[in-house]
């Protein structure tokens, strides 16, 4: 793994403290943890927003039907992110994915499952609130998310 610059991990923190206010005890915020979406893929993503559960996943690895978002922070890793985890995540169910380019400034956002792939993607370079695909009760205020 390449080694993770202040940028990767300043984004890291930020996102930290906007899912965790946001999701409340709607959600829980799982950061750089694996999601298990077979028995020869787990994947690592920076978050995984997942379905509150009483253990605390501490008796299971979440599994695509315990995710609600993931969201993939791209510095040297965007084209691995766009080419290979996100058709990876979406064969598999997650139900919403974002990217966030920190060289660009950019949040990419894929949503709405089809046929194996993400139906609906945008781009932001001004995000604002967004309310979850999976979970429309959970709204992220990302304003600053670039500040």
């Amino acid at each position: 793994m390449a080694p993770i610059v202040s940028s990767h991990s300043g984004m890291v923190m930020r996102l930290t403290r906007l899912l965790v206010q946001a999701a409340g005890e709607m959600g829980l915020v799982s950061v750089q943890n694996p999601v298990w979406l077979s028995r020869i893929t787990e994947p690592q993503p920076d978050f995984a927003l997942l379905k509150p559960r009483a253990d605390d996943y501490q008796s299971a690895t979440p599994r695509p039907e315990d995710v609600l978002l993931v969201v993939e922070i791209a510095e040297t890793s965007l084209r691995y992110d766009r080419e290979i985890k996100t058709p990876l995540y979406a064969a598999h169910g997650i139900p919403e994915l974002w990217i966030v380019d920190v060289g660009e400034r950019v949040l990419g956002t894929y949503r709405e499952l089809g046929a194996g792939a993400y139906a609906r993607v945008a781009k932001a370079e001004r995000p604002g609130r967004l309310r979850l695909a999976a979970a429309p009760e959970i709204e992220v205020d990302l304003t600053g998310l670039f500040a």
